[in-house]
């Protein structure tokens, strides 16, 4: 069967950052900063996915190329997908790694200023009390309280410091926010 009648090209998806658009770009001109955490993290999964995963599915594709017509051949059409969406992944890995900026908030530790990878404990004007991370783009987790820091509310906070009002600016209009409290994670022991 020809490929036009497939739904699969050669730039099927291919948008390059391996989420589907999940996250954002980095402003134009600015540094992809994350922690040393975050940086290990990626690092680990692009070493499973070229190491393992890759190989596997590779080995998939190559045993069901061998079972004959390749276009009603569930299992070498569903491989050759997820090698796609691997290589993809692995693409847009490299690329994040190799522009990463590397920074460890724990030399800020004991400070009252806001930076990357502060932890913000803050107050709004209706008197609802939060708390925020602020992490790199390719880390942060708004499950557990992590904001990017190109985020409106980490941009905000940048820079401030303990019982600073400062003013965050959303799409329902400009809010003040108190800070109450600025933390960061505690240098690790020298290794011997």
């Amino acid at each position: 069967m020809s490929k036009a009648f497939t739904k699969e090209t050669d730039t099927d998806g291919d948008d390059d950052d391996g989420s589907g658009g999940a996250l954002p770009a980095l402003p134009a001109g600015s540094k992809n900063y994350i922690t040393p955490e975050g940086y290990a993290r990626l690092r680990d999964e692009l070493l499973q996915l070229m190491d393992e995963e890759r190989p596997k599915v590779v080995e998939a594709v190559h045993w069901a190329a061998k079972n004959g017509d390749r276009s009603e051949n569930g299992d070498y059409l569903y491989g050759k997908k997820r090698l796609r969406e691997i290589d993809r992944r692995i693409r847009f890995l490299t690329k994040r790694l190799e522009i990463a900026e590397v920074t460890d908030p724990s030399v800020h530790h004991g400070r009252d200023q806001v930076f990357f990878g502060a932890t913000v404990r803050y107050i709004d004007e209706s008197g609802d009390e939060r708390s925020v991370t602020i992490l790199g783009i390719d880390e942060a987790q708004s499950a557990k309280s992590q904001v990017s820091w190109i985020s409106p509310i980490a941009r905000a906070l940048l820079k401030s410091r303990e019982g600073d009002v400062v003013k965050l600016v959303t799409p329902g209009g400009a809010h003040e926010v108190e800070i109450l409290s600025v933390s960061y994670p505690a240098p690790r022991p020298a290794a011997a």
